[in-house]
């Protein structure tokens, strides 16, 4: 899918205001997303006992809307050129809408796995529209903060979906007992999800669609009228031209278009495969995935664990609110140094504090003292995070690709992402069970690669039109 051009020789006069509530309902796709990714923590052991399942086969089930994130991030650009970016979004919403209650009345592990699949589908999709619907409507003055609220949305998904959690379990006395119309409190946290995937739903039909699409779809007059109403009337006329300009000279994108002499891709392809890969392979969601089983399995109650994955959630949103007023001033490259460089010390200390525990019936338990540090060291992670990784890496596929290539890179690199999610994912229970130390220990090996990847390969975006990004 590719991007508009926001090179304009008309000073831009931003109508802020919409363009910000444009902004906020596309990425709220980012906010189901994350809801949908997290909200599966608070019902991890009650599913684990409802059916019965192992180690292995529980950490599938975790990690198979993944599955589906990935095969909706590879074929939502295709889909979006082809109906357009807000249609694509309101087949997002009813894909979220019908796993919240599929997964809320399953009788059988396996139509559980089904409809995270089918959910899985809805966040991979929005993670692409969202990103790409936002760069292709903002003014490059503030693209990269606008960008930004994708990852806004998805640590306010899973803050909302976390404290949900907690507070079903409250209310039930645990997540896998009965509270309303005899179904367990597991089952509501996820239907829940049906709210926010409705608001999704009705936002969608209130917003324009994206006048790249427009003009290439012939309509540049509903193009302008858009632009007219964001950017003002002269800057609307030569966004309008520079896009009729650059679809003259482009054709669709293909796959072949990626291919280089490095390894048979281009450089800047290697690039974003690399953000997109490292960003999941630091065990980011290990956090929001597993917390509560993780917590309980070193010495805390379920309680208490419900408490501190919300704290944890909290200190993400917040953290990303400062990302957000950093990333036009310090920079892409700065953050992602400063974030990989704490993310490695934090991994290597929650690494070290597991693998030297007491072991009692096989599992660590952290002493009064080790217990704290491991959960500042864990919150510290968060925020280093949060600052750096998490949001500037939807930010630079946003925007880093060449206009010719962008859309079957973005696909490329959306896809990785997802399937570097799923890897980590389904790995970590398996790892855990074997030792966290080990388990944390690789994770800290790939913030410290992180860091090297970044200082070799990342170069700088900021204040870049898209028109002038290179290959």
């Amino acid at each position: 899918m590719s991007h508009d051009p926001s090179t304009t020789g008309v000073a831009e006069r931003p109508n802020k205001s919409a363009v910000l509530r444009i902004s906020i309902i596309a990425a709220f796709g980012g906010f189901l997303f994350g809801y949908d990714s997290a909200v599966i923590n608070g019902a991890v052991s009650a599913i684990q006992e409802e059916f019965g399942v192992s180690p292995g086969p529980l950490g599938f089930a975790v990690a198979s809307a993944l599955l589906g994130a990935a095969a909706g991030a590879f074929f939502g650009g295709r889909i979006a050129d082809r109906l357009g970016r807000v249609p694509v979004m309101k087949i997002a919403a009813v894909l979220f809408l019908v796993s919240a209650i599929g997964c809320g009345v399953v009788e059988s592990f396996e139509w559980l796995i089904f409809w995270r699949v089918v959910g899985g589908v809805g966040v991979g999709v929005a993670s692409i529209i969202a990103p790409a619907y936002i760069a292709e409507i903002a003014p490059a003055s503030v693209r990269g903060r606008l960008g930004s609220l994708q990852q806004m949305g998805i640590v306010l998904g899973i803050f909302i979906s976390l404290a949900v959690d907690a507070w079903l379990a409250a209310l039930a006395g645990g997540s896998g007992e009965p509270l309303w119309w005899g179904l367990e409190a597991w089952r509501w946290m996820f239907m829940a999800e049906a709210v926010p995937a409705l608001a999704y739903l009705i936002g969608a039909f209130t917003i324009p669609e994206s006048p790249r699409y427009l003009v290439a779809e012939g309509r540049a007059d509903e193009a302008r009228a858009v632009l007219t109403d964001l950017q003002g009337e002269a800057s609307a006329t030569e966004r309008v031209r520079l896009i009729q300009q650059t679809l003259r000279t482009e054709r669709k994108p293909r796959m072949s278009d990626l291919k280089g002499r490095m390894a048979g891709l281009k450089p800047i392809v290697w690039v974003g495969i690399g953000l997109a890969a490292l960003q999941q392979f630091v065990g980011i969601n290990v956090i929001f995935y597993y917390s509560n089983v993780l917590w309980q399995s070193v010495g805390f109650t379920e309680a208490d664990s419900f408490t501190i994955t919300v704290i944890t959630s909290v200190t993400n949103v917040v953290v990303t609110v400062v990302a957000i007023a950093l990333v036009e001033r310090v920079g892409r490259r700065r953050l992602l140094l400063i974030g990989s460089g704490g993310m490695t010390l934090m991994l290597g200390t929650l690494a070290v504090i597991f693998a030297t525990a007491p072991l009692v019936d096989g599992a660590p338990v952290l002493g009064p003292t080790a217990g704290p540090v491991a959960l500042v060291a864990a919150n510290l992670f968060v925020v280093f995070f949060g600052v750096s990784w998490g949001p500037m890496m939807w930010v630079l596929l946003g925007e880093m690709f060449p206009n010719q290539i962008r859309g079957a890179a973005l696909a490329v690199a959306g896809f990785v992402q997802w399937i570097a999610n799923w890897v980590v994912t389904v790995t970590f229970p398996a790892l855990a069970a074997a030792s966290l130390g080990l388990a944390y220990g690789l994770y800290a090996f790939f913030a410290l690669v992180s860091l090297l990847f970044t200082i070799r390969m990342v170069r700088e975006t900021t204040g870049i039109e898209l028109e002038d990004m290179a290959d």
